[in-house]
């Protein structure tokens, strides 16, 4: 199919994502229009183009992806160049900057730039982290534009006169946000970290961490080599997540958070389980599942005693797939790992 134009967009953590609009084109009973790639460096890895006719494939059967430009298209004339991402981002036109040896270029608007703040919000409020029903993107963007939320944790400084004030919003749903917001405080630490959205701390190593270190202030206090004894986490990885947590908005966030009310402190012991159809089986997640959350997913496999790591290598056994999966499935592939979508996952625990 012909890939249109590339698009980019800002993530959470301020990186510009570029996104590829393709001609809508039905690969395996699936039709695709638009599809994330990993980053810059994948585009250009790919030398795709805007304009370029170029190769689909459903990796693993699993999820559709950019594989390549077409021979004819690499030999056109009047080939457009390699998109670059954008000099001034396009929520809040800060210039964006590339950190030395780094594949993203980013926004380093962190403290007041929108589309990272909704994004954070998106992400804080999801199932695999707080788990907030009734806050969903266009209501993160409402109360963005009105002015209720500049950070998440604003979220839970909501009041019911706050909320009736806006049009639209009755008394049932304004109480039955506020009493998903406060249900939202017993949510365990693994998940206040994960919400969180810091660089590298996603629901695994959010978990590994949380189980290593119990505690948010002995977390705040670690150096990067206390950090990468973890499991799974290596000494850049370490270097990025200390300096993260010493940043002066993390920290006042984080002091916010546990002034809502929400857990620092790791509760019961790391799962231990001996037995299984998964046992002794190391699984790596990447991408959104149609059904399963994240944290769903990782309890489940670890219940049927597989172990769920943040990268892959040699000894990983199985690479679950969803939707927009990031560069671990193009490692999975590059090293001959067996690919799953849900579905499948689905069926080797029930065996």
């Amino acid at each position: 199919t012909t890939l249109s134009r590339v698009a980019w967009n800002v993530g959470r953590t301020g990186h510009m994502v570029p996104f590829a609009q393709l001609e809508p084109v039905k690969i395996s009973v699936v039709t695709v229009k638009i599809k994330k790639n990993h980053n810059e460096e994948d585009l250009r890895r790919k030398d795709v183009r805007e304009g370029d006719e170029v190769i689909i494939t459903r990796a693993g059967d699993v999820i559709p992806r950019v594989v390549s430009p077409t021979a004819k298209a690499q030999r056109a004339k009047g080939r457009r160049p390699v998109p670059e991402p954008p000099a001034d981002c396009p929520a809040c036109g800060t210039p964006t900057v590339k950190p030395e040896g780094g594949v993203w270029t980013i926004c380093p608007n962190r403290a007041s730039c929108p589309g990272q703040l909704f994004q954070a919000i998106k992400h804080f409020v999801s199932r695999g982290a707080m788990d907030i029903e009734g806050l969903g993107e266009k209501q993160a963007e409402r109360f963005l534009s009105e002015g209720l939320i500049t950070s998440v944790a604003d979220i839970y400084e909501l009041q019911m006169e706050g909320l009736l004030g806006l049009e639209g919003f009755g008394e049932v749903s304004a109480r039955n946000l506020l009493g998903a917001i406060e249900r939202s405080r017993q949510q365990p630490f693994h998940r206040v970290l994960y919400g969180l959205g810091i660089q590298g701390i996603g629901f695994v190593n959010a978990r590994a961490l949380t189980g290593e270190l119990r505690t948010m202030d002995r977390l705040l206090a670690a150096t990067p080599e206390e950090i990468e004894a973890t499991p799974g986490i290596g000494p850049i990885l370490a270097r990025t997540i200390a300096e993260t947590l010493a940043e002066e908005t993390t920290r006042e966030l984080i002091e916010r958070l546990r002034e809502g009310g929400l857990a620092m402190e790791e509760e019961g012991l790391a799962p231990q389980t001996t037995g299984g159809p998964l046992r002794d089986k190391a699984f790596v997640l990447t991408g959104t599942l149609p059904d399963l959350a994240r944290e769903e997913a990782t309890e489940r496999i670890e219940a049927a005693g597989g172990k769920v790591t943040g990268s892959v290598s040699k000894r990983t056994d199985y690479v679950v797939a969803g939707e927009e999966p990031g560069s671990k499935l193009a490692k999975a592939e590059e090293l001959g790992t067996e690919i799953l979508d849900e579905a499948g996952l689905l069926a080797l625990l029930a065996a």
